[in-house]
């Protein structure tokens, strides 16, 4: 299972890669693989300011759909533009091409609440 150092983690499998006061979010290696194949992703909230733990999107697999929660509060800034033409880039690659939103951080300190790569294979071992 791939847990990347570079970035913290959530309790609901969202990661997030800081970068100065904005940051890029997206699902883990293990959400993507326990949704199995992505089919459909709807993020409406571009230019929206939401709260830590709000939902931002809703990711769509052959099995279910499941919503996406912000691991900090800030500004939806860009959604990524690949996923309506290619939402399966997600189970390709998570960290990489299959991010979901870029955001502006509104409360730094909301990071150090969010878990670590050791703390997040923990949770999902």
């Amino acid at each position: 299972m791939n847990v990347p150092q570079n970035l913290k983690y959530t309790k609901d499998h969202e990661w997030i890669k800081v970068e100065g006061d904005e940051a890029i979010i997206g699902i883990t290696d293990f959400a993507q693989g326990e949704l199995g194949d992505i089919v459909f992703i709807e993020i409406e909230t571009q230019g929206e300011t939401l709260a830590k733990e709000e939902t931002f999107g809703t990711i769509e697999a052959v099995k279910t759909v499941s919503d996406m929660y912000m691991p900090v509060g800030g500004e939806v800034l860009e959604v990524n533009p690949e996923l309506e033409a290619s939402p399966d880039v997600v189970n390709k690659d998570p960290f990489g091409k299959g991010w979901m939103v870029k955001i502006k951080i509104s409360n730094p300190a909301e990071l150090e609440e969010l878990l670590s790569p050791e703390k997040y294979k923990e949770l999902i071992s």
